[in-house]
């Protein structure tokens, strides 16, 4: 068994998402083998991505079956990252709502605790200048630290590296600056946290289309973006905003959430549409952007210390690690779609 014999077993499988097989997709960056083992390295960039995961499983399974034993690496190739910019951070996930008041922090929080705990190396940047809230949603109470170099090293909460202007600020101070300023700090503070190697960075954008999203947009490499409405008209309407935004500067969304989608009664179990039903879905539909999932109105979300993706047996953390794993997944589809390409 050569090379050329591993290459052609790899033809059976197939990219459930991209639709060919994995060798015409080019996606098998190499293949070595030595003493009876293959070594195949294959270009899958969204890590614990479930659709990632599946392709390597087939792989195992498929060279198995020929009586091959196989070492399986994953490398996302280096053309699909900026070496300048974070380049130890594989992906970076821009979470963004057209209004406030959507629950977008919460989304961008428990996405990024979900990614944890599918065992990814996650950062989360809070990156809301006028209104920081993800420490507290974190329940975090360690500061950050710096180094000899005054480089700042986040804290660490639930395995998410976090970073907020919340640490920078006094705990009632208002932050009253105008766009220069923002523009100045966030672009500090990409070049000063001591982010480490991850495979996801999320970004909590604060709502709206304003300074702190351009700058973002023309800083950071982003990867996708995740946009976060509610049912009713008003926030649709604001949310399709943020969609545009996205597809003027060329980025691509990853899909879109709708929060609050639905209330659930503890006393007598009825389910009432509180904001309205199905908006957030027919946004999708009429943009041509992935429907990430609805998120119901849960009031363990705003007295539980946890981000509540990771409770077991509950419902709304059910709701939440479905939208984890297709944002993952469908971080997985551009980036290797961009490697079938180039």
């Amino acid at each position: 068994m050569d090379e050329a014999d591993v290459r052609e077993k790899l033809r059976r499988v197939e990219d459930p998402d991209l639709g060919d097989d994995i060798v015409s997709l080019g996606l098998v960056n190499a293949i070595a083998v030595e003493d009876g083992v293959a070594k195949v390295s294959l270009a899958l960039g969204a890590p614990y991505a479930p659709t990632e995961r599946d392709i390597a499983t087939r792989v195992r399974e498929v060279l198995g079956e020929a009586g091959i034993d196989v070492e399986l690496t994953a490398k996302q190739p280096a053309s699909l990252r900026d070496e300048d910019v974070l380049p130890g951070v594989k992906n970076i996930i821009a979470v963004a709502s057209g209004k406030g008041g959507v629950g977008k922090s919460t989304v961008a929080v428990n996405i990024a605790a979900g990614l944890s705990k599918l065992g990814a190396r996650v950062g989360l940047f809070d990156t809301d200048v006028y209104g920081p809230n993800v420490p507290q949603m974190l329940g975090s109470e360690e500061s950050p630290t710096t180094t000899e170099d005054d480089t700042i090293i986040p804290p660490e909460r639930y395995g998410v590296r976090h970073i907020s202007m919340a640490y920078l600020v006094g705990e009632d101070d208002p932050v009253i600056w105008r766009g220069p300023m923002v523009h100045q700090v966030l672009t500090q503070l990409v070049d000063d946290v001591e982010w480490g190697d991850l495979d996801y960075l999320v970004l909590d954008l604060p709502p709206g289309t304003g300074d702190t999203q351009l700058t973002i947009l023309q800083t950071l490499p982003l990867t996708g973006a995740v946009i976060v409405t509610t049912p009713e008209e008003v926030a649709i309407d604001d949310a399709r905003k943020g969609v545009e935004m996205f597809g003027r500067h060329d980025t691509n969304v990853l899909g879109l959430v709708e929060n609050m989608s639905s209330f659930v009664c503890p006393d007598c179990g009825g389910q009432h549409d509180v904001f309205g039903s199905g908006g957030g879905q027919a946004l999708a539909e009429t943009t041509d952007i992935p429907y990430l999932g609805g998120i119901p109105l849960d009031p363990a979300i705003r007295t539980d210390g946890d981000p509540i993706v990771l409770k077991d047996d509950d419902q709304t953390a059910d709701a939440f690690r479905v939208v984890t794993e297709e944002v993952a997944n469908n971080v997985g589809v551009i980036n290797r779609r961009r490697a079938s390409e180039t």
